[in-house]
């Protein structure tokens, strides 16, 4: 079994959810100049992270059922962060603090390696991302998205994914069509 299904079990089995929350398709769940220090698992729905600069958004990041979401960096730094979470369409969350999360964490050894393999998984996602808009051309960054993600374009509209992928919506069904 996948350590990460395994940690979200002990989570249940430890009834160690704070909360659930239900979003409206649309509606923020963090919106610019907000802390949250909240970790949030999606039962169902989709949603997306993004950064709003002058002249557009920005997605950085899209959670779907079975993922953890958060804004990172207020999680771990406790400060206002400049990122939205976004509802795509109605979610359904589970909430842990972040207070009962590293307590769980910090529990025991086992833990605290399946909070580092997650950790690690984050960083090296963002790592390729970085270096797809940096480096390649939109052909490639859709192929290696696609091959990292399938179920990505499964859960996501297509409006969204070419925001993500820094192409406009045209340019990603041109590519998806050949």
């Amino acid at each position: 079994m996948n350590p990460i299904t395994n940690f979200i079990e002990k989570i249940d089995q430890q009834n160690l959810w704070d909360n659930k929350l239900e979003l409206s398709r649309k509606e923020h769940l963090k919106v610019k100049g907000s802390i949250d220090t909240n970790l949030y698992f999606v039962v169902s729905g989709s949603l997306r992270i993004y950064v709003l600069d002058e002249f557009e958004e920005n997605i950085i990041r899209f959670g779907y059922k079975n993922n953890f979401i958060a804004s990172l960096d207020s999680f771990m730094t406790e400060k206002p962060s400049d990122l939205y979470i976004q509802a795509i369409k109605k979610t359904e969350l589970k909430v842990i603090k972040k207070t009962t999360f590293m307590n769980l964490i910090e529990s025991s050894v086992e833990n605290t390696k399946i909070w580092h393999i997650m950790l690690g998984d984050l960083i090296f996602q963002q790592m390729e991302r970085e270096r797809d808009i940096l480096t390649s051309s939109p052909i490639e960054r859709y192929k290696r998205v696609l091959a990292r993600s399938p179920k990505l374009f499964q859960e996501i509209p297509n409006k969204y994914i070419a925001s993500y992928l820094r192409m406009t919506p045209e340019t990603l069904s041109r590519i998806k069509k050949s």
